[in-house]
């Protein structure tokens, strides 16, 4: 019994720390998050949010003194791409993912244009965590600040996030990284997972990367 104990500890205290934020992501978080984005990349949507390109490497959704909030989305984007990794599509349920770029409203805004790449992995700043997901879905209308269900439940497990129901503080910093290393692939990544954590895992030490080179 005392054994299974120590095991389970053992566990709980990696998967802890395989999301605390580290103090460079800390002290970008800090910095970034008072005042407004000087490099604007877009005009602010309906929700106040802009993309921001004050970081070097990376594109960020920004607001006015504030980053975005955190609303579930169930819908995806590449569903092409992701059939060649193995699986018929991503799974709101199983693969944290984000929406990130507007498409057709005024304003928009297109990550490729800015070399962000389908299925690259993001980092989300949430609940004074780091959370990894994949770029997953865009957005056809004027709202930004929306993940997966999973992604909802890693950044914040205790609010009962639904399709009805989201997070509304505006404090959820959304990263995507530029470049063409920052997507894992058919190999680098287990799109088959069946569950969140076994598919956060396989992109932990990609993100931490991307992360550290900020």
């Amino acid at each position: 019994m005392r054994s299974a104990t120590v095991i389970t500890l053992a566990t709980l205290g990696s998967l802890a720390s395989g999301y605390q934020l580290p103090a460079k992501l800390k002290s970008l978080y800090d910095q970034h998050k008072s005042g407004s984005c000087s490099k604007k990349l877009s005009g602010s949507f309906s929700g106040g949010a802009s993309y921001c390109g004050d970081i070097n490497g990376a594109i960020f959704l920004k607001g006015n003194n504030n980053y975005d909030n955190m609303d579930i989305d169930c819908e995806t984007a590449f569903k092409d791409t992701v059939k060649s990794y193995g699986i018929p599509d991503l799974d709101a349920n199983v693969h944290p993912y984000i929406v990130f770029g507007n498409e057709g409203g005024n304003p928009s805004f297109n990550p490729q244009a800015h070399g962000i790449k389908p299925l690259s992995v993001m980092a989300v700043v949430c609940n004074g965590q780091v959370h990894y997901g994949i770029w997953g879905d865009t957005n056809g209308g004027t709202s930004t600040g929306e993940s997966s269900l999973s992604m909802g439940k890693l950044c914040f497990p205790n609010e009962h996030l639904t399709g009805n129901n989201g997070h509304d503080p505006k404090d959820v910093m959304y990263i995507a990284f530029t470049g063409a290393d920052t997507v894992p692939g058919k190999n680098g990544a287990n799109w088959k997972a069946t569950n969140t954590d076994d598919f956060a895992k396989s992109i932990k030490s990609l993100g931490d990367k991307l992360v550290g080179r900020l």
